[in-house]
């Protein structure tokens, strides 16, 4: 299953971006690498585009989980059922295959974070880490129904993943809507030879 590359690279990177960001002491190995302070921001692109260092211990978005043990074990749960439903497509077309990899590569990076980090960085015993964000970027001012969002939520390279997948599925199940239906119109408005 090539497809896997895919999904393995996500979290490579991921788990690579998160841990410059929040920095890494293993002196049994020689490494130290000095993050960010929680909380700090680099501007990239000015102010559009910022390094922010925020921790998640909720889900997607920040939004609160009351029991961090069941979430990080849902997410275990649903990170092995999307591997096997991957695997039960590995004779499909690569446009299907693909937005799920990049999927499980998403959900396979932040369960890491949540399964492992609390132990790891010694704040927290195992499944009660938080998810390391630092994507930040900014958007346009919108006030809707009492929503008030200037900046979009900051995010990292497995919810970007997880998004991306998603929204291939949500455009390729819409194309493929619009082609059948396009199909159908041509078959009954086209006349049959006798």
């Amino acid at each position: 299953m090539n497809i896997l590359y895919v999904t393995f690279l996500i979290v490579i990177l991921d788990q690579a971006t998160k841990i410059l960001v929040k920095g890494i002491q293993l002196p049994t190995f020689g490494i130290e690498i000095n993050g960010m302070m929680l909380g700090a921001s680099i501007p990239v692109l000015g102010d559009f585009f910022r390094i922010t260092f925020v921790e998640n211990p909720g889900m997607a978005f920040g939004i609160g989980v009351s029991s961090k043990v069941i979430f990080t074990c849902l997410t275990i749960l649903v990170t092995i059922g999307l591997f096997y439903y991957l695997f039960t497509l590995r004779k499909e077309s690569l446009l299907m295959r693909l937005p799920l990899a990049f999927i499980l590569g998403g959900a396979v990076g932040n369960m890491i974070d949540r399964t492992f980090y609390g132990v790891i960085y010694n704040y927290s015993s195992i499944f009660q880490g938080s998810v390391v964000d630092f994507i930040d970027i900014d958007f346009i001012d919108i006030n809707l129904f009492g929503l008030e969002l200037n900046r979009w939520w900051i995010f990292n390279i497995a919810d970007a993943s997880v998004t991306i997948g998603i929204f291939v599925i949500i455009l390729s199940s819409f194309i493929s809507k619009k082609t059948n239906q396009m199909k159908e119109v041509d078959s009954f408005t086209t006349p049959t030879s006798s």
